[in-house]
């Protein structure tokens, strides 16, 4: 169900966001880009005659910290907004019921940080009962969360049943991923970088499914070169891993789909922003050098795929793009995707690195959708069924 199909008028409106926003050693808010992605939920209740009643967790606390309290960025969600925000310094309770009550159509009220109480990410039934109590409908719109089976997100809307919906934000996130999965217009491609096969192995055994072509680059292309006899000098590589990476090319091409890594990359013999470096051959790294970024040659042959697809989805960097030297690669891909998304490609990003990376580079705007939701977006691609969505539908 989607918030549009719920009456608002005069209901307490409790509404899960993820304002779990970065900030600075002054506790100043670095980022707001969460806070802005749930603000047309936001309004649309307020509009629609509703109070808003807002909780979200930051960081992951044991306990009270005065560091990680939602306090601090009252006033940047007040900006956000441009609406005054009442702040309520517990999240259950009697006077935190009370506050509620007493709200007034129109209102935003901002509960204090959820995982101050352990029975948040335990997902104690007792305290989703207690979150309950606050209001007369529950809205999810913070698919960051919604791979966690969490108190607020997987238990507290069973509590509300006939009476919940998605959010914009969430509902936004859901039919992007199912444009990817289920409804890409072909040629169908992924883009996959980062440090690590470990935590990709299920997503990449279910791309193969959805797919025509999988780009595998980043820190984990190492552990497949190795797999097929390369060698990779100093480049990371988890050996752990090198019989999956071969059952993953032996899946690939029995299922027709096109597998390409980097052919040549920029070595250096440390991660650093003077230390010299050259191009090499990605299954010839010297001995004493490890891969840090893509090549020239793998490029233009990166390019010339993505802009021969109509959907995309890259997750991970193709390199380490916070050090200058090594930092063209990714670049270059998010200009190549960007560009087919001029051309009428769909494209999908997701991955707090790759988003990190677009951030970098001033290329926010130039893409079909940026998923607010690293893990959950995975999650979904893995082909997971989410416990924050589950729990709606159900």
């Amino acid at each position: 169900m989607l918030i549009t199909e719920l009456d608002l008028n005069d209901k307490k409106v409790l509404v899960r966001v993820d304002f779990n926003v970065p900030v600075d050693k002054n506790l100043g808010v670095t980022d707001n880009t969460r806070i802005k992605s749930s603000k047309k939920t936001i309004s649309y209740i307020l509009e629609n005659g509703g109070t808003c009643i807002l909780i979200s967790h930051m960081g992951r606390p044991k306990g009270y910290d005065e560091k990680q309290s939602l306090k601090n960025i009252v006033n940047e969600v007040g900006k956000v907004l441009n609406k005054e925000i009442t702040f309520i310094n517990d999240c259950i309770g009697d006077n935190t019921k009370r506050a509620c009550k007493e709200s007034k159509k129109g209102d935003v009220l901002l509960l204090e940080n959820l995982r101050f109480y352990s029975g948040e990410e335990d997902g104690d039934l007792e305290f989703a009962k207690s979150l309950s109590e606050l209001g007369d409908i529950y809205i999810n719109d913070a698919f960051g969360t919604a791979h966690r089976n969490h108190a607020s997100t997987g238990i507290l809307p069973s509590f509300f049943q006939g009476c919940k919906a998605m959010g914009f934000l969430l509902s936004r996130e859901v039919d992007a991923i199912e444009t990817f999965l289920n409804n890409g217009q072909k040629p169908i491609l992924s883009i996959i970088g980062g440090a690590k096969v470990s935590s990709k192995i299920g997503i990449l055994n279910n791309l193969i499914n959805v797919v025509d072509d999988i780009i595998i680059a980043g820190g984990m292309a190492y552990t497949f070169i190795k797999s097929m006899g390369g060698e990779i000098g100093n480049s990371l590589c988890e050996d752990e891993f090198l019989q999956q990476a071969k059952d993953i090319l032996f899946l690939a091409n029995r299922k027709n789909v096109n597998l390409h890594f980097p052919e040549d990359v920029i070595v250096s013999r440390e991660i650093s922003k003077t230390s010299p470096t050259e191009v090499a051959s990605i299954y010839n790294i010297p001995t004493h050098m490890e891969g840090l970024d893509v090549g020239p040659k793998t490029l233009n042959k990166f390019s010339k795929i993505i802009l021969r697809s109509n959907t995309i989805l890259w997750n991970g960097p193709v390199g380490v793009f916070e050090i200058p030297n090594f930092q063209n690669g990714t670049k270059q891909i998010a200009l190549a995707i960007a560009k087919a998304t001029e051309c009428g490609a769909f494209s999908l990003v997701g991955g707090g690195d790759s988003i990190s990376a677009i951030k970098l580079f001033r290329m926010d705007d130039k893409f079909s959708y940026i998923s607010t939701g690293g893990g959950a977006m995975l999650e979904s691609i893995e082909g997971k069924v989410l416990p924050g969505i589950k729990s709606i539908l159900n």
